[in-house]
């Protein structure tokens, strides 16, 4: 009680200080600064901060103030980005300025300190384990190395949903496809299935909870650098943030002791856990790969694999239920290639463009990961006219750039049809779809995950027509999102499935 008298007493001293030494910094570093709305003393535009869906937020703020648009977060200059132009300006002409990312204590945390590949600073670390994942873990012979490990639990869904199409039992979609989603993680990053042999589900989901929570979670810290101890001292989020990251390397540490055991029975599926202790006995590469590289690595796994394709696909389904002429057209195409084979296969799914097309149009408009995590200038740079200081923070906006109208026709509208030409794809070169990034950071796990993402989807719409629930009308359908770095639709999609073949 006597600290937080004293934090009051000079609270104020604080913030006239901070408010001073802000303008005389804001003066004397920016020659020029991209327009925004105006903030507040100390503060800034944190009060302004919309956390109900804050991609939609920062779009209409861009409609107002433009497509490359300046915050102060606290102490933090910010830039927002929200233009297919301006997103080549900072993935790709400016890619090496904005390379890096900022500490931000939450992620810096959870990912050892940084050591791990989707949040690490930008050096020389990072740029070797980027080479570890590109050749070893994430290329093309890895994908298709995991590829029976995707069919079959995909399999085992549309099993499951079988089963409730038979007595028309309405399906949640959602907890089936996050499940899905996990399944498929554990097999490839632990060579575990999800609730067999020791991997229990409500533990795997609490720590995936708990880590998301972890993630999103407003620090003070983050944006006035000298009251971090008022995080540790008054807020409790600190400790919260420490026995989430207890937990979570106590899983890491189990899972790794098992895969050492020399007892431990070997399996003919290799995963990716396994290539990752080969290589740390390797030391072939110029830093060596210590334990905290390692989970670092499964942390990203852990988070990104376990829900991305899986959000994605009830976007879609949303979208397809919502465009009944558009569902029929997706569905005509995978009965009519693959007949009464009864599975789609990943073969298959190669040869389904209209396919391929709703699952692109699905990430224009509902990209799971809504905006793209933070980048930090490293270097001072000049966009558009406009003096960008190191340390500036940078948030592109995936979402409001699939609605960029200069990018797009009729934007607002689900047209699969706009990806039949094949011109534009999510690879890193066409920056008006970047539900992965670009540049150096575009997402490493990216085919991975779109493999599951589409073999899901295809068996989907080949194996059952797709009705909503007694009462429910098109018009009940709603696009309502859960706010959050991956961004979940808030209410489940619940349907009622029956067997087309």
């Amino acid at each position: 009680m006597d600290l937080l008298i004293i934090f009051l007493l000079f609270l104020p001293f604080f913030i006239i200080i901070s408010f001073l030494l802000q303008k005389f910094k804001t003066r004397n570093s920016v020659n020029r600064w991209p327009p925004g709305p105006p903030g507040l003393p100390f503060i800034g535009n944190l009060h302004q901060l919309d956390n109900s869906h804050r991609p939609r937020y920062f779009w209409k703020l861009s409609k107002q103030y433009g497509p490359f648009m300046s915050l102060r977060l606290g102490f933090v200059p910010t830039l927002v980005v929200s233009s297919a132009k301006m997103a080549k300006e900072i993935l790709k002409t400016h890619d090496l300025h904005f390379c890096s990312r900022p500490p931000l204590l939450g992620i810096y945390t959870l990912s050892y300190g940084g050591s791990d590949l989707a949040f690490a600073p930008y050096n020389d670390h990072w740029r070797e384990l980027k080479k570890i994942c590109t050749i070893h873990l994430f290329n093309s012979v890895k994908v298709q190395q995991f590829r029976p490990m995707r069919e079959d639990e995909v399999s085992r869904m549309i099993q499951n949903i079988s089963k409730s199409a038979s007595s028309s039992t309405p399906v949640n979609l959602s907890k089936l496809m996050t499940s899905l989603t996990i399944a498929v993680t554990c097999r490839v990053a632990f060579g575990k299935r999800f609730g067999d042999e020791g991997i229990e589900k409500n533990r795997f989901h609490a720590l995936l909870h708990e880590t998301q929570d972890g993630f999103g979670s407003f620090y003070l810290g983050d944006y006035f650098p000298f009251l971090g101890w008022v995080d540790k001292l008054f807020t409790g989020q600190i400790r919260r943030l420490q026995n989430t990251f207890k937990k979570l390397d106590v899983f890491y540490q189990q899972i790794i002791d098992e895969h050492l055991d020399p007892k431990r029975r070997k399996t003919e599926e290799e995963d990716i856990l396994d290539v990752l202790l080969q290589l740390k006995k390797d030391r072939s590469f110029k830093v060596d790969l210590t334990w905290d590289h390692i989970k670092g690595l499964l942390m990203n796994i852990f988070i990104a694999g376990a829900d991305t394709a899986a959000i994605t696909v009830i976007w879609a389904m949303t979208y397809l239920m919502k465009n009944p002429r558009t569902m029929r057209k997706a569905q005509e195409e995978i009965r009519t290639l693959i007949g009464n084979k009864g599975f789609v296969d990943e073969d298959d799914v190669q040869k389904l463009p209209y396919l391929k097309a709703v699952a692109k149009e699905a990430m224009r408009l509902q990209p799971a990961v809504p905006i793209l995590p933070p980048r930090e200038a490293i270097e001072k740079c000049n966009i558009e006219g406009y003096e960008i200081p190191v340390k500036t923070r940078v948030y592109v906006n995936a979402w409001a750039v699939g609605r960029d109208p200069e990018a797009w026709d009729k934007p607002e509208e689900f047209c699969p049809e706009r990806f039949m030409d094949g011109s534009i794809d999510f690879k890193g070169q066409n920056f008006e779809l970047i539900p992965f990034g670009g540049g150096r950071r575009i997402c490493a796990g990216m085919y991975m995950g779109l493999g599951l993402l589409e073999l899901a989807l295809a068996n989907l719409l080949y194996k059952f027509e797709w009705e909503l629930p007694p009462g429910m009308k098109t018009g009940d359908l709603d696009f309502e999102a859960l706010p959050g770095m991956a961004v979940y639709k808030k209410n489940p999609l619940c349907l009622v499935a029956k067997n087309y073949v």
